[in-house]
């Protein structure tokens, strides 16, 4: 009879259990752990072509604006890569935001898109070709974003609990359908002759401060981004310390036990794909109306899908989705200063971001595989216990 295998032998064992085991922290260390495994992939096709691993994630920090580059050009410095940064970050997090309260509730968000798309063009046309000043076009913006966005969510939810349409098929649909008939509009309406973009907006309706000369600077100040950060933090308190959330939560788990305990499960669906809307409207305004100052026709946004994978990077935890967005906008940003630095096609900091983006999926078959690993050792102790026992029986 072959002899059991002993596990609490096998030192890298014992190891990956000690890290990865503590469940109270799998939320931080798998996801971690899952990065690791990227970069050291991405090393290694890095050192397939010929390049230092080390010399090309330091150009995507300089790039970003995290590390100082060995020259800049006039009236730009490492504060000004840094902002030009943020400015990118600011609607990845609203957006994967969006895509975390809809999971929570057990929905997929896909129409991230489209729901950027219709507040983007509604601010748009309401505010940014005015000639409001700031101080009341700018407040505009964001409650146009929010409700607008609010709105579209809204629909998606209300077809799922009306006519069990699901809701990934509908925002996918919706995206599309907004998409050509707001470049419809566009195309008839608010063209740019030159740019075949809409029009550009007036600068005192941009959510980005673009230019300012500041310490000798000129450089891009994202507004929004002084609500992205509170607003993770106010989508955790909502989830955790709210009816709201709490209602959220167990329908996400499980319609008929919510059902049976009295949770109205329809409202719940609608609400949450409105909250959703809401912080997909401001991904959609901060991005329209702040990072870039005009909208491309038939072009729907690829930081609306990008999303769904930084949320799941995150855990779909809202303090999480500030360090994963982050992290790929950073890989994003410092793309163009890696390929020119050391001589590598832009393509490859994609498939960097690909890889770190592959590495998180599979956190649910790493945390698997531990489970399996506790199992073991659990197993394992239990029969050298019994083994002692009756070695002292005898």
């Amino acid at each position: 009879m072959k002899k059991p295998k002993n596990a609490l032998k096998n030192p890298f064992r014992r190891g990956f259990i000690a890290i990865l085991g503590n469940e109270k922290y799998q939320g931080f260390t798998i996801p971690l752990f899952a990065i690791i495994l990227s970069l050291l992939a991405a090393s290694l096709l890095l050192l397939s072509l010929g390049k230092n691993p080390l010399i090309a994630f330091r150009s995507l920090l300089q790039g970003s604006g995290l590390l100082p580059k060995a020259s800049y050009a006039a009236k730009k410095n490492i504060l000004t890569d840094f902002m030009s940064m943020l400015n990118i970050l600011t609607p990845m997090i609203f957006a994967a935001l969006a895509v975390a309260v809809a999971l929570k509730a057990g929905l997929f968000n896909i129409g991230i898109s489209g729901q950027m798309l219709v507040p983007g063009f509604i601010a748009s046309i309401t505010v940014g070709y005015s000639k409001l000043p700031a101080a009341a076009a700018l407040p505009l913006v964001l409650i146009i974003g929010i409700m607008g966005g609010a709105a579209v969510g809204s629909l998606i939810g209300w077809l799922k609990h009306r006519f069990n349409i699901n809701e990934v098929v509908s925002s996918i649909m919706l995206n599309y359908i907004f998409s050509y008939i707001i470049s419809y509009f566009i195309n008839t309406n608010y063209i740019d002759a030159v740019s075949r973009q809409s029009r550009y907006i007036s600068a005192n309706t941009r959510l980005t401060l673009a230019n300012i000369e500041l310490f000798g600077l000129k450089m891009d100040i994202p507004l929004g981004f002084i609500l992205a950060v509170p607003a993770a933090f106010l989508v955790k308190f909502l989830m955790d310390k709210t009816r709201v959330g709490y209602e959220l939560k167990v329908v996400g788990l499980n319609k008929k036990a919510a059902q049976y305990a009295g949770i109205n499960v329809g409202k719940n669906i609608v609400m949450a794909m409105a909250i959703s809307g809401a912080l997909a409207g401001l991904a959609g305004v901060t991005y329209y109306l702040g990072n870039f100052n005009s909208i491309q026709p038939r072009v729907l946004s690829s930081l609306g899908f990008d999303s769904i994978a930084v949320c799941l990077l995150g855990n779909s935890h809202p303090i999480g989705i500030l360090f994963s967005s982050l992290l790929i906008t950073v890989i994003s940003k410092g793309s163009n200063y890696m390929s020119s630095t050391i001589n590598v096609p832009q393509e490859i900091s994609q498939l960097i971001t690909g890889l770190i983006l592959l590495f998180s999926a599979c956190g649910a078959y790493i945390k698997h595989r531990v489970s399996l690993a506790k199992d073991e050792i659990r197993d394992e102790k239990l029969r050298l216990k019994q083994e002692n026992e009756e070695g002292d029986r005898v």
